[in-house]
């Protein structure tokens, strides 16, 4: 019997996943348990792959998106649809909370970084988004900076 499943771009997103080493990146600081399946990584990469999906469907329902995809190429052999259920999505993001959010992306963008050669030694801020309320009392330092009523730089009042 023919099986048709759909690979779409998905192919390339789970490409990018697995050449970055997201999976393993993530899955460092989490147990395994055999009894969920898929690792919390694999859990975030579904996500990820599912929030590329543009089906506007909700997060409990991606065992539905996943059900005609090729999953042994998204993923690895023995992976299922049914493995991406809510409770195992669930438990992966409540991890992925305790363990602190900000500080696992910022580990995994600062290994992209080395890994795809990336230099991180400057920063960019944005300053169009800063505003003072309130009164303004400066210092009697000679460097200071004098604020002054005007547009910011993407030409709203401020």
């Amino acid at each position: 019997m023919l099986e048709i499943k759909r690979l779409d771009h998905f192919g390339l997103v789970a490409g990018v996943i697995k050449d970055l080493g997201l999976i393993e990146l993530i899955d460092k600081h989490f147990e395994y348990e055999d009894t969920e399946h898929i690792s919390t990584g694999e859990a975030v990469a579904g996500m990820i792959i599912n929030g590329l999906g543009f089906t506007q469907l909700p997060m409990s329902l991606t065992p539905k998106f996943f059900e005609n995809k090729p999953l042994e190429i998204l993923f690895r052999e023995g992976v299922e649809a049914s493995h991406f259920n809510r409770f195992k999505l669930g438990r992966a993001l409540d991890d992925i909370y305790d363990y602190g959010v900000e500080a696992l992306f910022s580990e995994i963008a600062i290994k992209v970084c080395e890994k795809e050669g990336i230099k991180i030694d400057f920063s960019h801020l944005d300053t169009t988004t800063f505003s003072l309320t309130g009164q303004y009392l400066p210092d009697s330092d000679e460097n200071e900076i004098v604020i002054t009523h005007g547009y910011s730089k993407d030409h709203r009042q401020t």
